[in-house]
């Protein structure tokens, strides 16, 4: 191999060297994970698709802004908060026959993987917004009118029954500053972030943008719900 080299014309030694290069794995640009694009379908590909804005100002937030909490929006007789304990709770009894929910069990807690007994008036069980309201206020919601915002407070896409304590630690937090201390929930958890932005064009930052995708590198074929 030596002697090979020390005889290869100098244009040929060129052409070698550029064809190698092309050709080599992992030598697309800083931050590529592997050169390709994300699959369509993906909560990776999706968050590209959402607006990249600075937040905007808290000015006017008012939790009423969104209508009254746990509105009857699909007419079915029962309020949301109701609605979504009836989805994600297990062994729910009632105290009116079908609709207000005095007991269950959250059998798998999203944000912290444990059981948690929900008692209704000394609950440990809370309803979460995944997209929480002044999140989206700063990123858009302060321009819709009232029904898109009362739907927006409403949509059981963006409802989840988690452990009361860790949601009040999450506060009004983006994927930027928090994340469930469930590792193996916060892809689940970031592609449905990005599902309720995406429906309702709330807008990310550039950070946590930059989290969302750091979080779904590591479950790239994660789909939206």
């Amino acid at each position: 191999m030596l002697t090979y080299r020390r005889t290869l014309a100098a244009p040929t030694l060129v052409v070698s060297v550029l064809l190698a290069t092309a050709c080599s794995p992992g030598t697309g640009t800083p931050g590529d994970s592997g050169g390709g694009s994300a699959a369509p379908g993906t909560a990776l590909a999706a968050v590209d698709t959402l607006a990249v804005k600075g937040r905007a100002p808290m000015t006017g937030y008012e939790r009423e802004k969104f209508g009254r909490a746990w509105a009857d929006v699909d007419g079915n007789g029962c309020g949301t908060r109701d609605d979504v304990l009836k989805r994600d709770l297990t062994g729910v009894r009632f105290t009116d026959g079908h609709c207000k929910v005095a007991s269950g069990t959250l059998a798998d807690d999203p944000y912290t993987g444990t059981t948690v007994r929900y008692v209704r008036g000394r609950s440990k069980v809370d309803i979460d917004h995944v997209v929480a309201l002044s999140d989206a206020w700063q990123k858009g919601a302060r321009t819709w009118d009232a029904e898109t915002r009362r739907r927006f407070a409403n949509d059981p896409l963006n409802l989840l029954a988690v452990d009361a304590s860790t949601n009040r630690r999450k506060s009004d937090g983006d994927a930027a500053t928090w994340l469930p201390p469930n590792r193996a929930y916060r892809c689940a958890y970031v592609a449905r972030q990005i599902a309720v932005k995406k429906k309702y064009g709330v807008w990310v930052t550039a950070g946590e943008r930059d989290a969302m995708k750091r979080v779904l590198d590591t479950c790239p074929q994660q789909r939206l719900p």
